[in-house]
């Protein structure tokens, strides 16, 4: 890899010794040829896992170049760094930005959800451009910073809900702005996650730290606990410390096409009940540490521009919605496992997870309404969500129009981390009165409602110890 202040250097050197040229033209360089300069250089942090696959996604675009790995597991990292045997490998993805910064134009963020925030503002306060990993953050603060940061530092962002750039969700919009279904006022969302351990105790069983593997720098800011096996790489997911559960893996992707469609803002109110798990007969099990098995969460969104106010309904762990009668008895609803289903007066349309296969109902009149497409797409869809990031980082801060950018996915994130406000407050305990030793649990099929503006819970205070957390010290 050749650094642009080499590149410029040898470029005029070479410009002297050739006088007869002022400027190289393209052609001369060969067909095909980039030259250094126009290739963005992403970082990579976290490069395991879907952080391998985000990084190859911005190679393959043909227009980026990968100088910079950071892994906290070397083995978690080793496809990485075979596939960009070139690329400086970091461990600290501090001392990467410290060492490296001036020749990093943007980083790409794959870690833990309880590690996002911290790491994509690291990057912003560079002036850096960032791609970060679904859910945007780990807290409704951290979401509202990072939205606000991307303003100040003026770098373009993008989450990585790639379903955000697809066909379906802007043949979602085309209908719904059609009026083919009315205006909106319930939708459904669904998912068969956690596919992962969910509402059990925190193994009690040490285990050795893998050598490939720097726990001190994995934790992060999440409060210090010894190394438990099968947590990394992905079951860290379960737990409120680094994960945000079956909600946080996968609402991004499929609330998104419902919030961008009906162009929904902050909720007013959230409630949730959850599964539960048995530890005997008559006693259910109470593990704060972990997310619950499965979960149904209510978010009402405000009437706005004269449409409705909306009740967005989210289930998993295999609760499912009821099943609208316009769909056939042999017909899949969503992509089975998750969907999203819209309810409006005039009719119903659903998709699958990232918004494919959109359809009306009954599917019959997905054919027969006809409506011309007004939504520019995004070339390769989905697949382009990676290429479209790159070259709005190429062409600088608000030239080029991405599809999730921080002041979309910031308050899609807020809205999804209320339904876990209201999960993890669900089960807290209050003390009856002057009787310290008895405890309501007044979260318990309570209406929080909620303060978008000053991100804060006015009836039931307790709930907003979850809406920032404290970061281990030194972090």
């Amino acid at each position: 890899m050749i650094s642009r202040r080499k590149f410029i250097q040898q470029a005029a050197t070479a410009a002297t010794a050739a006088a007869a040229f002022t400027i190289v033209p393209r052609h001369v360089l060969g067909k095909g040829y980039r030259a250094p300069s126009d290739l963005l250089q992403v970082a990579g942090i976290g490069v395991g896992g879907k952080g391998e696959s985000d990084i190859a996604a911005f190679a393959k675009s043909g227009k980026a170049e990968i100088p910079f790995l950071c892994d906290v597991d070397d083995k978690r990292a080793a496809k990485s760094v075979a596939s960009f045997p070139k690329a400086k490998y970091y461990k600290d993805y501090r001392v990467m930005l410290d060492k490296e910064h001036k020749h990093i134009d943007a980083v790409s963020v794959s870690t833990p959800d309880h590690m996002h925030s911290i790491q994509a503002l690291a990057a912003m306060q560079l002036g850096k451009h960032v791609y970060v990993q679904k859910p945007l953050t780990h807290d409704i603060f951290e979401a509202r910073t990072l939205t606000e940061a991307a303003k100040k530092y003026k770098v373009v962002t993008q989450m990585g809900n790639q379903g955000s750039s697809g066909d379906g969700v802007r043949q979602l919009t085309e209908w719904y702005n059609a009026d083919a279904i009315g205006d909106v006022h319930t939708v459904y969302c669904w998912t068969n996650r956690p596919v992962w351990p969910q509402g059990i105790e925190w193994s009690k069983n040490k285990a050795e730290i893998p050598k490939t593997l720097d726990w001190n720098l994995w934790l992060g800011t999440a409060p210090y606990k010894e190394f438990v096996d099968k947590l990394v790489p992905f079951n860290w997911r379960g737990w409120w410390d680094y994960g945000t559960g079956a909600l946080g893996d996968m609402a991004c992707h499929i609330i998104e096409p419902a919030f961008s469609t009906l162009k929904l803002k902050y909720p007013t109110d959230v409630t949730a009940s959850v599964g539960s798990v048995y530890v005997d007969e008559f006693k259910r099990g109470y593990f704060p540490d972990s997310c619950p098995p499965s979960s149904y969460i209510v978010l009402t969104f405000p009437a706005r521009d004269g449409k409705s106010a909306v009740k967005l309904h989210w289930m998993d762990g295999g609760i499912q919605p009821p099943r609208p009668e316009e769909l056939g008895p042999n017909e899949i609803m969503g992509d089975g496992g998750n969907g999203v289903i819209f309810i409006g007066t005039k009719g119903k349309m659903m998709c699958g997870t990232y918004g494919i296969n959109p359809q009306l109902l009954p599917t019959s009149r997905t054919k027969e309404v006809t409506v011309p497409p007004t939504i520019k797409r995004v070339p390769g869809g989905a697949d382009g969500h990676y290429a479209q990031w790159v070259e709005a980082c190429q062409a600088g801060y608000g030239k080029v129009e991405v599809s999730s950018p921080f002041e979309i996915a910031g308050p899609l994130t807020e809205s999804i981390l209320m339904g876990n406000l209201a999960i993890r407050s669900y089960d807290v305990r209050k003390p009856k009165g002057d009787k310290p030793d008895q405890f309501d649990y007044p979260g318990r099929n309570i209406k929080l409602l909620w303060d978008g503006p000053n991100m804060k819970i006015t009836n039931f205070n307790e709930a907003n110890q979850f809406v920032k957390r404290e970061y281990r010290t030194g972090w």
